[in-house]
């Protein structure tokens, strides 16, 4: 029988802890090169900052202010637009963004960098420093960009927070840099939770927050804030007739950034599934064609070797007689299809390669079409059904 010493157990049980360590380091580096937030959300709630119940509701704001602030940067971006092809005219935006993890990388709206070429960061210092656009997805108005030196050594990560538990009459916190205000706090509610708002592709964002938090132009894409000082939202966008705040601002759930951001950092863009279809809704085509249904999404088009054009799927065909319509998208999974918003939304919720049954009418009956979900060609990755 082969016996061990005293001494090479001591030497086995060295290397089998430095192995132990090595291992679990090598996954936390891994972790934190794919999953960007991964850093974020385990900051649950900031240092130093008192239990909000504990505390007056002044001294949360300043607690809160004094432990994200350094965390959310001035966004400014630069373009150059040629004017009727005789001059040229340059283009400038500012927003705001919140670190999101040791990398540097910060989350912030697609709409403040969406045809920039040049970005520059500011942390309040003074100092500017020059950045670039990791990724972006038009659809939810997020993106992530990056500078293009080391960060600064004593960078603040904004933790993230749960936007599914939300309440209506919450107090929330937003910090931004509104009109190139340096980091400027300001204090509300949540006024209304669910909201549908619109991206500028006009794609509906699900969920968004809304707030009586004063948002300014200069605020997008800056935290909106928990009393514990979490991340809950991105604020997006206002409603007012004159351009600034009238009480009534919207925040994209951090949610939807938990899953979006991680995707962006490792490809640029976000793929999702794809019908590869062109659609028209079908109320909006009531008046101007016989339908069988009063609601639906029409194919109009189907794109060779895609989702529904392999699935059997038919948009509009010409014959003898005339123009035969396409098939009629009523359902997804047996949940109803009233219009394109129903499909973008059904279609969120699955990955590419997921099956889902298509629910159809043609040529007046009703029925179901298995579909295997595809990813949308390059230049079509703007949404799903086009």
């Amino acid at each position: 029988m082969y016996k061990v010493t005293g001494r090479q157990i001591l030497v086995i049980a060295f290397a089998s802890a430095l192995f132990a360590v090595v291992t679990v380091l090598g996954v936390q580096q891994l972790s934190n090169h794919f999953q960007p937030f991964g850093s974020a959300a385990a900051l649950t709630t900031p240092a130093a900052l008192v239990d909000p119940a504990m505390a007056t509701d002044e001294q949360n704001n300043i607690e809160v202010y004094k432990a994200v602030a350094p965390g959310v940067v001035y966004i400014q971006s630069s373009s150059v637009r040629n004017v009727f092809g005789l001059f040229a005219q340059e283009q400038e935006g500012a927003g705001s963004g919140s670190i999101i993890d040791e990398q540097g990388d910060i989350l912030t709206n697609y709409h403040v960098i969406a045809d920039a070429e040049k970005l520059t960061v500011s942390f309040g210092s003074g100092k500017t420093y020059p950045a670039r656009v990791v990724g972006k997805d038009p659809d939810t108005d997020l993106a992530v960009i990056k500078l293009l030196q080391p960060p600064p050594d004593s960078m603040t990560i904004v933790p993230l927070g749960d936007s599914d538990r939300l309440v209506v009459g919450q107090k929330v916190l937003a910090i931004g840099n509104p009109f190139g205000l340096d980091r400027t706090l300001t204090t509300g509610v949540i006024s209304g939770l669910q909201r549908p708002i619109r991206a500028e592709n006009n794609r509906q964002i699900e969920g968004a927050i809304q707030t009586d938090a004063a948002i300014n132009p200069g605020n997008s894409g800056g935290p909106l804030l928990d009393s514990h000082g979490r991340m809950i939202g991105i604020n997006s966008q206002i409603e007012s007739p004159s351009g600034a705040s009238a009480g009534v601002g919207f925040a994209i759930p951090i949610n939807i950034a938990k899953r979006i951001v991680p995707q962006l950092v490792r490809n640029g863009s976000v793929q999702r599934p794809t019908l590869s279809i062109t659609m028209r809704n079908v109320e909006s085509l009531g008046r101007q064609a016989q339908l069988p249904v009063s609601d639906g999404v029409l194919i109009w088009t189907v794109r060779a070797g895609g989702a529904a054009a392999n699935a059997g799927l038919r948009g509009l065909a010409e014959t003898e007689d005339g123009i035969e319509l396409g098939d009629i998208i009523v359902g997804i999974d047996g949940q109803k299809v009233a219009n394109t918003d129903d499909i973008y939304r059904l279609l969120d919720k699955h990955q590419i390669g997921d099956t889902v049954n298509v629910d159809v009418i043609r040529r007046g009956r009703r029925t179901s079409v298995p579909v295997h979900l595809t990813e949308a060609p390059p230049s079509r990755r703007r949404g799903y059904g086009d």
